[in-house]
């Protein structure tokens, strides 16, 4: 008998001692946070760099992923539909963020909330300050080693989200279609945290291949060219099939998701093109 669809009732939760849960979703953040130090740790013993760096780089890296991500779903998810538009300098606007008026709740991370763009722009943001601090090599030259292992954390991060039944997609007739009993759905639905699994696994292999039997690294950004089109490249075509997370983006021609990543995916082909023409460095 073919199966026709996956019924998926995972509790979020792994166990709890009294008010304290631990999560799959937590979880799997520190196995992805561990991968990519591993991978790193790997690249830099094999450029020879120094120890010291690793341990630097992690720290920077964990603190701007986590706070970007958290700061990026405040700001560009929390948009809700105000009772009376609101008119400022001769703008009407009929949506408003909770967290421009009450900055002090973007620190309470118990609430949840994270966005992968916002954790990209942490990163980026983190990386700036390792490169003045630490590096001085330039931001592309830390990107081409250090998203290798971020290609695993997305994977990890996104089976999270399956664990906790969130961010999938419209529905499908698919045989793979899940139908998330927790959210109240009583039909399959597109498991997208799958697809997304395999664009980050995807990406990391052909980086991975390009890295040690290529030896990209020595074209100054071409693999973090790589890593912005085939991420951000995939998930802008994804979104086309992924339930909206906001009500307010039903009225965008594009869900925020897409936009977000619209930059990104011009900075790659930009660092494609650039690599095209640019012979290896010595």
């Amino acid at each position: 008998m073919l199966l026709n669809y996956i019924t998926w009732d995972v509790n979020p939760e792994i166990f709890r001692i009294g008010a304290v849960a631990v999560r799959w979703y937590g979880l799997f953040w520190a196995i992805g946070i561990y991968a990519t130090l591993l991978i790193t740790t790997k690249i830099f013993k094999h450029e020879k760099l120094p120890e010291a760096w690793v341990d630097k780089l992690f720290i920077y890296t964990v603190l701007g992923a986590i706070l970007g991500a958290r700061l990026g779903h405040c700001l560009f998810y929390e948009w809700k539909l105000v009772a009376e538009p609101i008119s400022f300098l001769g703008i009407t606007f009929n949506y408003e963020n909770h967290y421009l008026s009450h900055p002090w709740e973007l620190l309470f991370v118990w609430r949840g909330g994270l966005a992968s763009h916002g954790g990209a722009i942490g990163i980026l943001i983190a990386m700036i300050l390792f490169n003045k601090n630490v590096s001085k090599k330039g931001i592309n030259w830390i990107f081409d080693r250090l998203l290798i292992g971020v290609c695993l954390c997305g994977a990890a991060i996104r089976f999270g989200n399956l664990m906790n039944s969130e961010i999938y997609g419209d529905a499908t007739s698919l045989p793979w279609g899940f139908i998330f009993v927790r959210t109240g759905e009583t039909q399959p639905m597109h498991p997208t945290q799958i697809y997304e699994m395999i664009y980050c696994l995807v990406t990391f292999a052909i980086m991975w291949f390009m890295y040690w039997k290529k030896e990209a690294y020595k074209k100054n950004g071409l693999l973090f060219g790589i890593f912005l089109i085939g991420v951000f490249g995939s998930r802008f075509m994804l979104e086309f099939i992924k339930n909206n997370q906001e009500a307010f983006e039903s009225g965008l021609p594009l869900n925020m998701g897409q936009w977000l990543s619209i930059p990104f995916i011009v900075w790659g082909i930009w660092l494609l093109l650039r690599n095209s023409s640019v012979p290896k460095s010595a």
